[in-house]
């Protein structure tokens, strides 16, 4: 088991979510069940199943729950792109959440690869 809260990915994610919120709140009120709630769900879930993976017992369960994280900032990265497209979320908004969304995908793909290859060496 690992304190999820000392993993620099993590911090990255969850800097990710509160920013997602912030660029959400402004969105149309009829979204507020469609494209919002979908974008912040996507975001949530990034960190929070590398919080879920650092509570469970092996290495294996763990690159589990960072593949789903990355699934995650898969659907984020498209519901993003989505919103800039529909008019929702301004260039200027979207430009640095996908830098940051980038730069966690980066993160969680080493982290994977790292205990792909312990499991290798073992």
């Amino acid at each position: 088991m690992k304190d999820f809260r000392t993993l620099k990915v993590w911090e990255k994610a969850h800097d990710l979510v509160l920013e997602v919120y912030k660029s959400t709140g402004s969105f149309p009120k009829q979204e507020m069940y469609g494209v919002t709630s979908q974008i912040q769900r996507a975001a949530v879930s990034v960190p929070t199943n590398i919080a879920e993976g650092c509570g469970k017992d092996s290495d294996a369960e763990l690159k589990r729950y960072f593949l789903i994280a990355m699934g995650s900032s898969s659907e984020l990265e498209y519901l993003l792109l989505l919103a800039r497209d529909l008019g929702y979320l301004p260039a200027e908004n979207y430009q640095p959440l996908q830098f940051r969304l980038v730069e966690v995908r980066k993160m969680l793909n080493a982290f994977i690869q790292h205990l792909k290859g312990k499991a290798a060496g073992s």
